[in-house]
């Protein structure tokens, strides 16, 4: 079992930053930031894994993935926020390596947190 806590949510205005936290309970080869808004489907950010590094295409260069193993930690970066940003944020991780065109596939991972609320008001 993996333990994720998510923190770092808040309310922020259109063009804004937040950084998000993820702290995780062991290393796992996978783990990915995802996204849900009201009525929408649960949709893949971006992740890391063994292949790499993947970013869902609509973000494109706002948002930035890392992670700080010696703090068992994940961030999401995220600047120029907007409105259509809103949404919970979780956290998912996988042990294994995920297949890169599948790392924003929420099917693939195994562990969730319990997600952080972000708001961006216009």
């Amino acid at each position: 079992q993996v333990d994720l806590v998510e923190s770092g949510g808040g309310s922020v205005q259109a063009g804004g930053s937040l950084r998000l936290s993820c702290v995780f309970s062991e290393y796992t080869d996978s783990i990915a930031w995802f996204r849900q808004a009201p009525g929408k489907e649960r949709e893949g950010v971006a992740a890391i894994s063994t292949a790499g590094t993947r970013y869902a295409y609509s973000l494109g260069d706002r948002f930035t993935i890392s992670r700080d193993n010696a703090k068992n930690t994940l961030y999401l970066q995220m600047d120029m926020l907007k409105p259509e940003d809103t949404a919970i944020y979780y956290c998912a991780a996988y042990h294994g390596g995920i297949y890169y065109y599948s790392m924003l596939d929420r099917n693939e991972y195994t562990y969730w947190g319990q997600g952080t609320q972000v708001t961006v008001s216009s």
